[in-house]
């Protein structure tokens, strides 16, 4: 296990582990802050799996999903606003 994989394994279970309760737990607005901070840290988890296992494929991965995660978060912000009118 390298560097690289030790600090991802770290992110993941201390950074993506809140996230998901906080997704999964509260107000629409906290589920909502939860899911896009998840996201976001979910892309650069993937980043270091990349560097760590020296994988450019893992690398397109997290930056689809640094793409498309905003676009997600907007759909989810669209329910929330129609669901309050």
């Amino acid at each position: 296990m390298n560097a690289w994989l030790l600090a991802a394994a770290l992110l993941a279970t201390g950074g993506v582990g809140p996230c998901l309760l906080l997704g999964l737990r509260g107000s629409p607005q906290q589920r909502l802050a939860g899911l896009n901070l998840a996201a976001t840290t979910t892309s650069v988890v993937l980043l270091l799996l990349a560097q760590g296992f020296s994988r450019t494929s893992y690398t397109d991965l997290a930056l689809d999903l640094a793409v498309l995660a905003p676009a997600g978060t907007l759909v989810f912000t669209r329910f929330l606003a129609g669901r309050q009118r």
